[in-house]
């Protein structure tokens, strides 16, 4: 067994874990990322894209934004469609002059991945964390597998960015809280070689269903459906993904979308997720392995890069000036933010997914309408939106 040791194993190189890296290593803090997937695999998995105003500014502190500055989608508002009638949010307006920016994960991924190996810092790909030991002890380990055989790490701290179903998530003991829901209605997501027809995002809401139209690039769209929860991708042929895309996301003013090759698709179910604690003695949780919400509300690579800025500061204060304090209260501020993100995610996805009673679908469509005709509702669902950490 090859042996380890460092100062913080970060488990999971997504965004989380992946800034996380960064951020310690700025501060002279010794850390391990540790992957089970290839690095080609991580930066191609295709997640969320909306950036919120103040995670932007996050990424280029951590020198992290060059790429994100240069090519990333800026926007300004956000429309929203029902009954054949698009309205505009005017997002910047409502929130102060701030912006969202529209990037890839995939790309913050790979802007992160690229930083740390220039810097030489250990990030092990292909590596399967198998156990987490000694976790209220002084001094924890991780077991992994890697294509050169066993490694373990020993270390003070672990940080658990591994997602909802990983090592650190199974880690935490029986006495963790786990606040759950699980909606009736999945997303069915396409990345289409197909050149957009909006420079902003449009939320759709039509009696067949929920639908989302974003973008990517200039040639390159990326489009979903709300379909049934028990649906699957052979039951959806390009045809009939593109008459559903069409017909629920039409106005009188553009009746159709622009249609091209479909370059990935995939359904993903629609649940929220809470820990608490997201801390196990000397495991802390990040991201998806601590909270999952809804994405209507592209609230979930934000919250995760909101968590490990907040580990990033008690990981320093701990070894810099002995100072546990940020370390003791890391669960309870974060799960403040977390909870106001499961509060916007689910109204966002109450108010846009159809419902079958009659009495609630009345109600969800009387709140979409104040939503955007109330300048007073539609300032608090742009600023919720914009930058959810200011409020």
């Amino acid at each position: 067994m090859k042996e380890l040791r460092t100062q913080v194993a970060i488990v999971g190189a997504g965004p989380a874990g992946m800034l996380l890296g960064q951020l310690l290593d700025r501060d002279g803090i010794d850390c391990i990322v540790l992957e089970r997937r290839s690095r080609d695999y991580v930066e191609k998995r295709v997640r969320a894209g909306v950036i919120e105003y103040g995670i932007a500014n996050l990424l280029e502190w951590a020198g992290a934004g060059e790429r994100m500055r240069s090519v990333g989608l800026v926007h300004h508002g956000v429309e929203i469609r029902f009954e054949r009638r698009g309205y505009r949010i005017p997002l910047s307006e409502l929130a102060d002059g701030k912006p969202i920016t529209v990037y890839g994960q995939q790309e913050v991924v790979k802007d992160l991945v690229a930083l740390r190996l220039e810097s030489g810092a250990p990030l092990l790909f292909d590596c399967e964390v198998t156990e987490l030991s000694g976790l209220e002890s002084e001094t924890p380990s991780v077991l992994a597998m890697s294509s050169d055989g066993p490694i373990r790490v020993t270390c003070d701290y672990v940080a658990g960015c591994d997602g909802s179903f990983g090592v650190a998530n199974r880690a935490m003991p029986a006495s963790t809280k786990r606040y759950e829901r699980n909606f009736p209605f999945s997303w069915l997501g396409i990345l289409a070689e197909a050149k957009p027809v909006s420079e902003e995002l449009i939320y759709a809401r039509h009696e067949n269903g929920f639908a989302l139209y974003s973008l990517r690039s200039p040639t390159v769209s990326r489009l979903y459906l709300g379909v049934g929860t028990t649906e699957t991708l052979e039951e959806w042929s390009d045809d009939r993904i593109w008459h559903e895309l069409n017909t629920r996301l039409a106005t009188e003013e553009r009746p159709t979308v622009n249609e091209g090759p479909i370059l990935e698709r995939g359904i993903t179910a629609m649940r929220s997720v809470v820990l608490d604690p997201m801390r196990h003695g000397s495991l802390f949780l990040a991201g998806d392995a601590a909270h999952i919400v809804p994405p209507t509300g592209a609230k979930g690579m934000n919250l995760a890069l909101a968590d490990v800025r907040e580990l990033a500061s008690a990981f320093v204060a701990s070894f810099r000036h002995r100072d546990q304090s940020l370390l003791d209260t890391y669960s309870e501020r974060c799960l403040e933010r977390v909870w106001r993100a499961e509060e916007f995610s689910n109204y966002m996805t109450q108010m846009l997914h159809p419902a079958q009673d009659g009495f609630e679908n009345g109600v969800q469509s009387a709140r979409l309408r104040q939503a955007v005709t109330s300048r007073e509702a539609s300032s608090v669902l742009a600023r919720n939106y914009v930058d959810l950490n200011s409020l």
